[in-house]
C-alpha cells in the first residue's frame, strides 16, 4: 500500500506562512508524520506559471475501482463529484432530548474529483463517536489521508460524536479510496441500506422554500435547504466544484405540528462572520462551533454550527438574515 501514496507536496509553495504553520502543527497529531503531507497535496500539481487546475466532468461508471473499495456504490453530484454517503444509522442519538435522525446531522460522506491533470481529490466529512476517534484518526495515517478538522454539529449530545474532515490529492484514487474504507472498518459504521421513498413531511415546505430563496430537498426524512458559495472556491491551485466543501446548510428534522429541530451550517469568509452569528443568536439559535473545513482553500473559509428548535416557517424567516449577510446561491 506505501507505493501508492501520494507524491504530492502540501501546502502549496508560496502559501502564507501562517497556513505552512497550520500544516505542519498538524503533523504531529498523525503517527508517521509524512504519509499525510504527501498525501494532503497542495498546489503543485497546479502545472506551469501556477495556473489553476479545473475538476473535469466524469460518470458514475469511472469510479468503479473507487466504488469497489468503499463497499458501497455512489451517486454524481453536479456531474464532477463522485459522492458517497456513510450514514451512521447504527447510532441513536440525542440532542437537547431530540431524536436525531441520520440525515440531520449523522451523514457521513466523501466525494472523489478527477482534475484536468488526471490527478483525483477526495474530500469527506465522517462521523465517529470518541471511542472510535483516535483509532480512526490512526488509519487515516496509516494510509496516506490527511486530517483537516475536528470538531462537533450537536450540543448536549450523547454519546459524544466527532465529526472528522479528511482530505487527500494524488493520482492513485482506488488506493485512497482504501484509505477512507480502512478508517471507516475502525468504527462501527452499518453496511448501506435500500432507500425509503420519501415520505410527506409535516413541515410548510412552499413557505420555507419562498421564505429562504432556495428549493429545498427531502433525504430520509430531512428537509434540506442548501446554499453554494458565489466566489470560485480553490484548493491550492485547484478549483473546488460549487458546493465541495463551502456548503451553507438548513437541516430541517419534522417533530410534528409544523415544528422542527434544525441543524444548521454557515460557509464565511472572515468579513461575514460576526454579522453572521449576530444573526443566529437574533433567530434564537444555540452556536454550537466556529472553525475551519479545510487548510489552503481561498477565499479563507469559516464555518458555524447550530441547533435552533421551534416551529419550521417562523425560523426559516429568522434565518434569512444570516443567508443575507453571506455571499451564497441557492445549490443547483
Amino acid at each position: 500500500m506505501a507505493g501508492d501514496r501520494q507524491q504530492d507536496d502540501y501546502p502549496h509553495a508560496g502559501a502564507p506562512r501562517r497556513r505552512v504553520l497550520a500544516a505542519a502543527a498538524l503533523v504531529p497529531m498523525l503517527a508517521g508524520a509524512t504519509a499525510p503531507a504527501r498525501a494532503m497535496a497542495g498546489g503543485t500539481a497546479g502545472g506551469k506559471n501556477g495556473r489553476l487546475v479545473k475538476p473535469v466532468p466524469t460518470a458514475v461508471s469511472g469510479w468503479e475501482g473507487v466504488a469497489n473499495a468503499l463497499g458501497r456504490p455512489g451517486d454524481m453530484k453536479r456531474n464532477l463529484m463522485y459522492h458517497t454517503a456513510f450514514p451512521r444509522r447504527d447510532l441513536l442519538v440525542r440532542s437537547h432530548g431530540v431524536i436525531v435522525k441520520p440525515a440531520l446531522a449523522l451523514g457521513s460522506h466523501v466525494s472523489f474529483v478527477r482534475y484536468a491533470d488526471k490527478s483525483t481529490m477526495v474530500m469527506g466529512d465522517l462521523v465517529v463517536t470518541e471511542s472510535e476517534l483516535q483509532p480512526f484518526i490512526d488509519a487515516l495515517s496509516e494510509h496516506g489521508l490527511g486530517l483537516t478538522a475536528i470538531h462537533k454539529h450537536l450540543l448536549s449530545q450523547s454519546p459524544d460524536i466527532w465529526w472528522v474532515h479528511v482530505h487527500a490529492h494524488g493520482h492513485h484514487p482506488v488506493s485512497m479510496a482504501r484509505g477512507v474504507r480502512a478508517a471507516l472498518d475502525r468504527t462501527s459504521t452499518p453496511p448501506p441500506l435500500m432507500s425509503a421513498p420519501p415520505q410527506p413531511l409535516d413541515l410548510d415546505t412552499a413557505t420555507i422554500d419562498a421564505t429562504l430563496g432556495v428549493r429545498g430537498s427531502i433525504d430520509d426524512g430531512i428537509y434540506k435547504s442548501v446554499f453554494v458559495r458565489r466566489e470560485t472556491v480553490t484548493d491550492g491551485r485547484r478549483v473546488l466544484p460549487p458546493g465541495l466543501g463551502s456548503t451553507t446548510a438548513f437541516n430541517f428534522q419534522p417533530l410534528g405540528g409544523g415544528h422542527a429541530a434544525i441543524s444548521g451550517d454557515c460557509a464565511m469568509i472572515a468579513k461575514e462572520v460576526q454579522d453572521v452569528l449576530a444573526a443566529l443568536r437574533r433567530a434564537g439559535a444555540e452556536l454550537v462551533e466556529l472553525h475551519n473545513h479545510g487548510l489552503t482553500d481561498e477565499p479563507r473559509l469559516f464555518f458555524v454550527h447550530f441547533w435552533l428548535v421551534g416551529n419550521g416557517v417562523r425560523i426559516a424567516r429568522a434565518l434569512r438574515p444570516a443567508v443575507a449577510a453571506t455571499n451564497v446561491a441557492p445549490a443547483g
